[in-house]
């Protein structure tokens, strides 16, 4: 399907004004069969009558297409338009299409449950895939009210955007809806099961299928009090009440993304329905998905960008908001630090890779074009920038400005200038050169302390230097929080230096052209440095900072006694970076990793601190001979973890996954003895979720195979259980699972996307890298044939979960940088292998710098 330019959506928003859908949707035969009926009345009008236009219609068949009561003949339909000539001033298009369901989570998702064998089937519209369900201008700007009815088999339920009523037996009607984009129209349709309450006269809905609705059922009362909770925050800042009637949320089997935010009918990845024990860390996660979804309701759907240049007043504003009111309207008040370690750390790698695009680029030339720009820059920089413009402005101006922006758009479309132009008249600043510095411009600044002592030991002088790549040069101003952390000797154990605590706090203006990049702190002259000098002490900027000289060799034991959990995350994120730079080297990280981690108290920070040290440092930056000991490490640190976790904490959880994550082969058969109920650490419960993570581990360690995950599937016949087994299949080390697994990945159509990646996921694995060395070659010459046939949703899945992230070689590098050449790749199999391919680039430079380091006398 030719994919929609942004001189087309602009040419067309010129010609067209679109006043209303009308769509009638016939699910009956999904109950069967994939396929389904979609009868669509379109009310435009035309500012040059005369003029032609297209609608988009990506149909498999088309029985009447209508313009104005005249047939527009069986060749009107191409590459998923529909062509419109000689427009009237007032134009009614009536279409009657059979359309198909996909299993890729586009268009019209059907599903069918392996535990009770019923459909489902939830509808996607984002990003250009309205098209895949009704005929319609599909871009942001061309909103207009719709009305649908749905006849679906007797017993399902129905759910969409409007307030819906059963007029008889499987007919169901929706009240019009306010103005839409296209993109946020729903629908979900089956047996579907539904909460109900009321808050502030807003209808809430939570809607799952049967086999999750025990989950959900012991779940409901905490997401019910995390949205109402977030409601009246949101009611509180913004001072405009919800817009859109009901509050519907559902979650959906097998959701390409965390959620999608459709106005009345949010829907969600049905893994957000915890069927085994999670830590509070995952709750937190679920509630900041919760409130950046609602958040959308504002910045998105009653304000929506007009083209996808300004994705990042969606998706910024969206996980702004959502951490900003997590912590103040839930009880998860920690958001920000899981914020700084987790989310920000997503930003600031892709903003250093050499797809780097700015928060809100100057244009985006086509739909294809914008799907790559849902990445960590859109969602957290920019969300990090906002954050930086709210301490600039100050809180009050900012949400001034958002209530002037909310007024004057309210269900239309806005870009960029007009947000800003409403916070600078509220705040009387002219934010033009804040706007230049941190949306139009790509990559990251870094921050470096320079200190120089008196002979006392205090501080002379301290001065900040930053620096921004060479080839993407910035003059970003910065407000930035300068601590000073040492012990309390008053509060030391004896023989210990004791804790960590924040002795001066000093808040510091970076301009943006500071004299040589130097900018003085003379608050500091006179103050005795302490244990740690933390640059951007409470995460108010977005920068990579670095330590005072000589800091990095004691920090893992200053971690193991620092109190504040923000600034923890602070500096585990800043230590994680510099070994991602190669400016610290991997083994060093690990041996900070041992020391700190079982001191680490932030259930948060240890699972994001320990991932990267487990699949990035260890499975990545370490050559294969240096795995097994670092592993070994890890999974001690998570022992002792484990023997002072008190009873079944979200730490014994996290660090339970962790030792299963780093077993080795001499730990198998503690591992199986879990699966039977032996040996398991007091507090924990091996439950469906983790019984498969343990059964994974065995899988690559030689210890379990086919028929140990038949066994495991006959006991747990769920759909998560069918993902599960399709990742521990692809990792059994024998050459006909290899050879299978590829070609599920390479050829499987039938099957869902969900189970195709899940296979791709589970077929690379650090412990069999001889064994798959020869399917390196085979991702480089299969995929551009899989990305000319497939979704660019599915590309993106399968392309990247598939990329042989742990062959490690220079020739892996190079083949990746040959198959960019060619001109078969495509946009999104291109933006796959760049990013792949410079995480492996930075893998073969902390390789390097770890055998210089062993090696040196």
């Amino acid at each position: 399907m030719q994919p929609l330019s942004q001189a087309e959506a602009v040419a067309r928003a010129a010609l067209v004004q679109v006043h209303s859908y009308h769509v009638d949707l016939d699910l009956t035969g999904t109950s069967s069969g994939p396929r389904f009926t979609s009868t669509t009345t379109v009310s435009f009008s035309c500012r040059q009558p005369g003029a032609a236009t297209f609608a988009e219609l990506k149909a498999i068949g088309v029985e009447l297409a209508r313009l104005n009561g005249r047939d527009l003949g069986p060749g009107a339909v191409a590459g998923g338009r529909l062509a419109l000539p000689d427009l009237l001033a007032d134009n009614t298009l009536e279409v009657r299409a059979t359309m198909e369901c996909t299993n890729t989570g586009e268009g019209l998702h059907r599903f069918t449950d392996a535990e009770d064998g019923e459909v489902y089937l939830y509808a996607q519209s984002f990003l250009d895939d309205a098209a895949r369900i009704f005929a319609c201008f599909d871009q942001p700007d061309l909103k207009a009210p719709l009305s649908l009815t749905v006849t679906s088999p007797p017993s399902w339920e129905v759910r969409g955007n409007g307030a819906g009523t059963r007029v008889g037996p499987g007919r169901w009607e929706f009240a019009p809806t306010a103005p839409l984009s296209t993109y946020v129209v729903s629908l979900v349709a089956g047996p579907y099961q539904v909460w109900s309450a009321t808050h502030d006269g807003v209808a809430l809905g939570l809607v799952c299928r049967r086999s999750l609705a025990p989950y959900l059922d012991a779940q409901a009362a905490e997401i019910f009090e995390i949205t109402t909770g977030c409601l009246d925050h949101y009611h509180e800042l913004f001072g405009i009440r919800y817009p859109f009637g009901k509050y519907d949320q559902a979650f959906v089997p097998e959701f390409n993304m965390g959620a999608m935010e459709n106005p009345g009918l949010v829907v969600f990845r049905d893994e957000l329905v915890f069927r085994s024990a999670v830590t509070e860390a995952e709750r937190e996660r679920r509630a900041v998905v919760i409130a950046h979804e609602m958040a959308h309701m504002w910045f998105g759907d009653l304000v929506t960008m007009r083209w996808w240049d300004d994705l990042w007043l969606n998706e910024s504003f969206a996980e702004y908001l959502g951490t900003r009111v997590t912590a103040a309207a839930t009880r998860f008040t920690d958001a920000w630090t899981s914020f700084a370690v987790g989310r920000k750390s997503w930003g600031y790698a892709a903003d250093q890779r050499p797809s780097t695009h700015p928060v809100a680029p100057d244009d985006v030339a086509d739909t294809a074009r914008a799907l790559l720009n849902f990445d960590g820059i859109s969602y957290a920089k920019g969300a990090s920038a906002l954050r930086q413009l709210v301490e600039w402005v100050g809180d009050d101006a900012f949400l001034a400005g958002l209530r002037a922006y909310f007024t004057a758009h309210a269900f239309g479309n806005a870009t960029l200038d007009d947000l800003l132009t409403a916070l600078a008249r509220a705040s009387g600043k002219d934010l033009t050169a804040w706007s230049a510095a941190w949306l139009r411009r790509a990559q990251v600044d870094t921050l470096r302390p320079e200190v120089i002592l008196d002979d006392s030991g205090a501080y002379v002088s301290v001065e900040i230097t930053r620096t921004a790549p060479a080839d993407h040069p910035a003059e970003r101003p910065h407000r930035v929080g300068i601590g000073v952390y040492d012990s309390d000797p008053d509060n030391a154990p004896d023989g210990a230096p004791g804790p960590v605590t924040l002795v001066r706090r000093v808040l510091v203006d970076l301009p943006s052209s500071p004299a040589g990049g130097r900018t003085p702190v003379p608050e500091l002259a006179g103050t005795r440095p302490g244990r740690l000098l933390l640059l951007n002490d409470g995460d108010l900027t977005y920068a990579k900072i670095r330590f005072v000289a000589g800091e990095l060799p004691g920090l893992g034991a200053v971690l193991a006694e620092l109190g504040d959990p923000l600034a923890r995350a602070v500096v585990w994120a800043a230590v994680a970076d510099a070994t991602r730079d190669a400016e610290w080297p991997a083994a060093d990280y690990l041996a900070l990793a041992a020391r700190a981690l079982p001191a680490e108290r932030s259930v948060a920070v240890f699972e994001d601190a320990l991932r990267f040290a487990a699949a990035t440092v260890v499975d990545v930056f370490l050559p294969e001979r240096d795995q097994p000991a670092a592993r070994a490490a890890l999974a001690g640190a998570c022992r002792r973890v484990i023997a002072g976790a008190a009873g079944t904490s979200g730490l014994l959880l996290a660090a339970a996954r962790g030792l299963v994550r780093c077993a080795g082969t001499s730990e198998a058969d503690e591992l199986r003895g879990w699966l039977t109920g032996r040996g398991v650490p007091d507090g924990l419960v091996v439950d469906p979720d983790l019984r498969w993570l343990v059964l994974d581990r065995l899988v690559v360690l030689d210890a379990a195979g086919e028929a140990e995950i038949a066994a495991e599937l006959d006991r747990d016949r769920s759909t998560r259980a069918a993902e599960h087994a399709a990742r521990s299949r692809a990792a059994i080390g024998e050459p006909a699972a290899k050879a299978r697994a590829w070609q599920a990945v390479t050829e499987d159509r039938a099957t869902s996307v969900r189970l195709v990646a899940a296979t791709a996921q589970g077929f690379w694995r650090p412990e069999q890298a001889e064994l798959t060395a020869g399917y390196v070659d085979r991702y480089f010459a299969d995929m551009p044939t899989l990305a000319s046939a497939r979704s660019p949703h599915a590309v993106r899945q399968v392309a990247a979960a598939a990329f042989p992230r742990y062959a490690v070689e220079a020739w892996t590098l190079a083949a990746a940088q040959e198959m960019l050449s060619r001109g078969d790749v495509g946009q999104v199999l291109s933006r796959v292998v760049v990013d792949a391919a410079d995480d492996l680039r930075r893998a073969l430079t902390a390789r390097e710098l770890h055998l210089r380091v062993i090696s040196a006398p």
